[in-house]
This record gives structure tokens, C-alpha cells and sequence, in this order.
């Protein structure tokens, strides 16, 4: 690969790191042909981009990135392929996780989710049942709504209960 092919990848591999909000670092080496492209597809079904990628270019694209990538140094050796997309975080979690039902591939290297990092395969699992952040927005309104909801529901209910004295004197009349 000449040194300007390089460069471009690399150019294009900074702008990923710098722009999606998750990336997943996995293993896919040892799947055959027919694996590989069901995985490709169910990729592009979910909108995840899957890309393999080399292990320097990824590490030069981190070093050079303005995020803190610095954890997942670590984990950038032997075959690795990169998932990212503008899904839900733990969209490509949940991938991994149905497609290795018929498959021990692939392995999760590790995932940059929102500037927090996760470094294995046994983080899986607590990847793929992370909620998104409009879930947990929708999670903390609903928290802080619930305690409004009672008050006025029980309001609501005093004032029936006034209402229907007020009825049952006015009738006594």
C-alpha cells in the first residue's frame, strides 16, 4: 500500500473515531466466507457499519483523535475489524450477541461508548442491555413525573370525594 493510500485511510479512520459515539473493536477473524457475509448483512440491515481495519492506522487515528482513546491501546493487536453507526450504542452489542448464537465469532475486542471504554468479551452482555441516552432521559422524566402524577391523582380525588358530600347535602336540602 502506497504511502498516500495510507494517509487517506488514515484521514478517514480519524474523522470515524472523531464523529460516531460508539465504537466497537472486535475479532471476526476464523469466520468462513458464508459467516462473514451474514454478518455484513445484518450490519447493513441494522445501519452498523462493520469495516477491518489496521491495527497502526486505528492506533495513529485514536492518538490523533480529540477523545481519550487511550484504554483501548491495549486491545489493538491480532485481526480486528471495527463496528460503528449513528444506532442506538448497544445496537451492535445485541448483533454479536443473536449472531453468535450459530457462531463463537465474533469476539468482542472491546467498545468506546460516550467516552467510556469496556475491554473484553465478558463485557458483552452489560453492553448489549446499556440503555441509550434517550432512554435514560426518558427513564429520569418519568422518575421526576411519577411523584407530580400521585400528587394531583390523589388531589383529584379529595376533590370527588368534597364534591360528592357537597352533592349529598345539597340533595338532603
Amino acid at each position: 500500500m502506497k504511502r498516500e493510500e495510507k494517509q487517506i485511510l488514515l484521514d478517514e479512520l480519524i474523522e470515524l473515531v472523531n464523529n460516531y459515539d460508539y465504537i466497537y473493536v472486535v475479532d471476526i477473524s476464523g469466520l468462513n466466507s458464508v459467516d462473514t457475509f451474514l454478518l455484513r448483512s445484518r450490519c447493513f440491515k441494522e445501519n452498523i457499519k462493520l469495516q477491518v481495519v489496521k491495527n497502526t492506522l486505528l492506533h495513529k487515528a485514536m492518538l490523533s483523535s480529540n477523545k481519550d482513546y487511550s484504554e483501548m491501546y491495549p486491545i489493538l493487536n491480532g485481526p480486528t475489524a471495527i463496528m460503528y453507526g449513528h444506532t442506538p450504542n448497544n445496537a451492535p452489542a445485541k448483533l454479536i450477541k443473536k449472531f453468535r448464537e450459530n457462531s463463537d465469532k465474533p469476539i468482542l475486542k472491546g467498545a468506546f461508548i460516550e467516552s467510556v471504554v469496556f475491554i473484553g468479551d465478558n463485557q458483552l452482555d452489560t453492553l448489549a442491555t446499556l440503555k441509550t441516552r434517550e432512554e435514560l432521559i426518558a427513564d429520569v422524566a418519568l422518575a421526576l413525573n411519577n411523584p407530580f402524577n400521585k400528587l394531583l391523582s390523589s388531589l383529584q380525588g379529595q376533590g370527588q370525594k368534597i364534591a360528592g358530600v357537597l352533592k349529598t347535602l345539597a340533595e338532603k336540602e
